[in-house]
């Protein structure tokens, strides 16, 4: 099986353009409401201690859509390595 775009059909090509177009403007729209969610989440640990990741995990199954809440998921992560 070839990944190599070339070797698709336009129809699929196309599709596939318009996907990654639709996902980097979600992206460029919304990735300083990410960090700002993430930054909010973070800053909860402290006080829901030993339940914050189960209340983080409720807070991104929340989001909507699925994509937004990977984008803040991405940060959260990237928050918390930076703060070992």
């Amino acid at each position: 099986m070839s990944f190599n775009l070339a070797n698709r059909p336009v129809a699929e090509r196309a599709a596939l353009e318009d996907e990654k177009s639709r996902l980097f403007d979600l992206w460029q729209n919304n990735l300083g409401k990410a960090k700002g969610d993430a930054g909010r989440l973070v800053g909860e640990k402290s006080k829901r201690k030993g339940k914050w990741a189960e209340w983080v995990r409720s807070e991104l199954d929340g989001m909507s859509p699925p994509e937004y809440a990977n984008m803040v998921r991405s940060e959260i992560n990237r928050l918390m390595a930076a703060a070992k």
